[in-house]
């Protein structure tokens, strides 16, 4: 896999809450470090998502802020 996008997380999904139009995915990538996202249903299932199946967040911005306390 090649992707212009600088940022590529890979994880494990841990939950999938499907939804009538849209399903939310929980991709965890390591113990108690977790990224949610929001991909259409059909999305969803054309990859075969399934829980514990290996999967990658892959996040493009233009713009990424860091903030500390």
């Amino acid at each position: 896999m090649k992707l212009s996008a600088r940022n590529v997380l890979k994880g494990t999904i841990k939950k999938i809450t499907v939804g009538s139009v849209n399903d939310e995915v929980v991709l965890e990538l390591k113990e108690g470090v977790e990224v949610v996202s929001i991909i259409t249903k059909e999305s969803a299932q054309n990859l075969n998502l399934e829980v514990g199946k290996e999967a990658y967040a892959v996040i493009k911005a233009s713009n990424v802020m860091v903030a500390v306390d």
